[in-house]
């Protein structure tokens, strides 16, 4: 398989409320956002750029209703990045991000989601990708990625549920690629509690934002006292913090060798099973110095290139992340956005140079 590499379109089909509350008074309602802030231009510049795929995150409330019965109206949105995609020449991962039962963003906040413990809520999962997969199934150039960043209890429960899934997508869709990440937030530390689909055509998925005090520093969701601090990378980062079911991220001292040693388990996954591996999320929080920034993005794509693992940048547009901001208050002035089409044209390049 040719190593993928490209970006996340984020906050298209996914997380609109954090578009919205970017500048609320200029938001022009969920469909009207869902047929403007990307077109076929967009697809094109991509390719332009270097790129080739693009991952779709896309939350299922927009597209079904709470019967799980699909809005034809906004399908019409998919189509076209579909469609948008293959004329382009871009391989597409329509990656479900938020689902019946579970929704990542808040994974922090409840004790136990959903879909873990109410069978409920993996049905209308399963009906979810049913439609999906039968509807897309038969273009040669997509991706299905199974779930955006599970967090359950034990790695046995996300097990199980990928597992249904992935038959699920499997049964309607034979002949296209899926995706599938380790469990707490598609971290590469849960990778050795990963067991692998029993189905040819799987790619793994991890997501990497360590040191997370670094990446996320100020960023105004992240409530621990611990990510309120100025940091710079390469650097010490101390005793971390401490996330859920006592997981610890980000102590130590963080460098281009702390990236290898996090990411062996994933490639080390990769070998035995003799299978393609992609991060498919990364990047720092707009506001973090534009030096460190870069260092960072520099050490991990060196990384995953050393060890041929694929790539999606997190994010294309907006979601305080984007190679491109627009209309975002928050970032209007930050000198990576000083010029006329708002690219961060450092980050651009050492993408493009990966």
């Amino acid at each position: 398989m040719e190593r993928l590499r490209g970006l996340n379109f984020g906050g298209w089909f996914s997380q609109i409320d954090a578009i919205k509350e970017k500048n609320p008074e200029k938001f022009p309602g969920i469909d009207t956002h869902m047929e403007t802030f990307v077109g076929e231009y967009d697809f094109k510049q991509q390719r332009t750029w270097g790129f080739n795929h693009i991952r779709i995150p896309i939350d299922s409330y927009l597209f079904f209703d709470e019967n799980e019965k699909p809005l034809e109206s906004r399908f019409k949105n998919l189509d076209n990045a579909v469609k948008w995609a293959g004329s382009s020449g871009l391989s597409l991962i329509i990656d479900l991000h938020e689902c019946p039962g579970h929704d990542f963003a808040e994974a922090a906040n409840i004790a136990v989601q959903k879909l873990f413990i109410d069978p409920q809520y993996l049905k209308k999962t399963q009906i979810i990708w049913s439609y999906i997969a039968e509807r897309y199934g038969s273009e040669k150039h997509i991706f299905f990625e199974v779930l955006n960043e599970p967090v359950a209890p034990t790695a046995q429960q996300w097990n199980d549920i990928k597992d249904q899934l992935c038959k699920t997508i499997r049964k309607y869709a034979p002949a296209r690629p899926i995706i599938v990440g380790s469990n707490m937030w598609n971290w590469p530390s849960t990778y050795k509690d990963l067991t692998p689909v029993q189905s040819d055509n799987v790619m793994y998925s991890f997501h990497f934002y360590e040191p997370i005090l670094f990446t996320h520093q100020f960023a105004p969701w992240m409530k621990e006292v611990e990510v309120q601090v100025k940091r710079a990378y390469p650097g010490d980062f101390g005793n971390g913090l401490t996330r859920k079911y006592g997981y610890r991220e980000s102590a130590g001292i963080w460098n281009r060798d702390r990236f290898l040693k996090e990411i062996t388990p994933v490639a080390e996954f990769g070998n035995k099973y003799n299978v393609p591996l992609i991060c498919d999320e990364f990047g720092v929080y707009a506001p973090v110095p534009l030096q460190s920034q870069k260092l960072w993005l520099s050490d991990l794509l060196s990384v995953l290139m050393e060890l041929n693992i694929s790539y999606s940048y997190w994010n294309y547009k907006n979601l305080d992340f984007g190679i491109i901001s627009t209309g975002e208050k928050l970032h209007e002035i930050l000198p990576q956005y000083d010029n006329p089409d708002r690219i961060n044209c450092d980050v651009l390049s050492i993408l493009k140079a990966h």
